[in-house]
């Protein structure tokens, strides 16, 4: 007596499924660290070279506009104070001809200290926005963007009712 059986079709195998290494969930808090750290630091992290002098030329002009706005804004300053008190000050003449008016130095000590803030908060909100731009960024990395995710119009006509044109939306999606 013979017996006789099919093989068997499924295949048991002891390796572990391989896991794809384009997802790093850290990734983004590295990106966000290293930008915390040193300004165009997450920029470089995701690979991204061209970011980085246009980080530092945003932030770097903030800083420049800052130290140019405080150290005008000192002079006037210590010319308000100076001339306040009558000791002449770096905006009057040898003979006694004054180039800003007391009224002026008072003007200008508030559009600079207003210029100064503002280029203060320029600064923090550049330093804080590429920060997010270097996580939002090496999340967006690990997207995958093959050519299988892609749209094609196309237009599709009715049979049945050609006398009425429609126009509408319809979304094709395969796995």
């Amino acid at each position: 007596m013979h017996i006789f059986a099919q093989k068997d079709s499924i295949v048991v195998s002891n390796k572990q499924p391989q896991i794809s290494n384009k997802y790093n969930p850290l990734s983004p808090s590295k990106a966000a660290f290293y930008s915390a750290i040193f300004p165009g630091g997450g920029q470089i992290y995701n690979k991204k070279y061209w970011k980085a002098p246009i980080v530092w030329g945003a932030i770097g002009t903030s800083v420049y506009f800052y130290i140019t706005n405080s150290d005008e804004y000192d002079r006037y300053r210590t010319a308000f104070r100076l001339r306040s008190q009558g000791l002449p000050d770096e905006f009057n003449g040898d003979n006694g001809n004054v180039f800003v008016s007391t009224s002026g130095l008072e003007n200008a000590q508030k559009v600079l200290r207003k210029n100064r803030d503002l280029s203060l908060l320029s600064g923090v909100l550049l330093y804080v926005l590429q920060i997010v731009e270097a996580s939002v960024n090496a999340h967006l990395l690990q997207f995958d963007t093959n050519d299988n995710l892609s749209v094609r119009p196309a237009i599709s006509l009715d049979p049945m009712l050609l006398d009425a044109p429609k126009v509408g939306v319809n979304f094709k999606y395969s796995f």
